[in-house]
């Protein structure tokens, strides 16, 4: 069975950039949060943080973040579990969109597009175990179990969302291709 296969909806296309809308609102708080955080102990603010990978580096970006970062970081983290909602629902419909656009010729790429839909979900939920990993970290956990979790969800994560992005820009270039070529052709 395929994942998706009758995906019926009204209006996806608008749900998609309304949703998409959402998402680019959480990313610019996300990078306003998020800028309190850079500093150079993790110079990727809360990237490092996730990917870092021990707990002594772990604690170590903790202890650069005291005082008001500390709660910019508990913002941010907050925002990223919002995050995590809309960008698995935006680029799980965005693939979708695209899989039931694309001619049935192309078959493998149709299946694809409704298993990236599936996955990117599971990179949301990867992200749930990541940041529930961090913010005990974050609330002075010392468990050394918890930096490798979030580094060990924080990498599949990112690579299912950037397979599923990469299919989305494929297919939105194809879209717009196809209509160029038509446009062309009628005129």
């Amino acid at each position: 069975m395929i994942p998706f296969k009758e995906f019926q909806t009204q209006d996806k296309a608008r749900l998609f950039w309304l949703l998409f809308g959402l998402t680019v609102l959480t990313i610019v708080g996300m990078q306003l949060t998020g800028s309190a955080l850079v500093n150079e102990t993790a110079p990727g603010g809360i990237v490092t943080f996730e990917l870092v990978g021990t707990l002594a580096g772990s604690q170590a970006i903790v202890d650069s973040w005291q005082g008001s970062a500390m709660t910019w970081a508990g913002i941010n983290m907050g925002l990223d579990f919002l995050f995590l909602f809309l960008y698995g629902l935006t680029i799980a419909l965005g693939c979708l969109i695209l899989a039931n656009r694309i001619p049935e010729k192309f078959q493998s790429l149709k299946t694809l597009g409704r298993w990236l839909a599936l996955g990117i979900l599971v990179a949301a939920g990867l992200d749930v175990i990541e940041n529930i990993s961090l913010i005990l970290l974050l609330t002075g956990s010392e468990n050394e179990f918890l930096s490798p979790l979030a580094r060990w969800m924080a990498i599949p994560k990112f690579g299912l969302v950037l397979l599923s992005l990469l299919y989305i820009v494929g297919g939105g270039v194809r879209e717009l291709m196809s209509r160029t070529k038509m446009s062309n052709e009628t005129a």
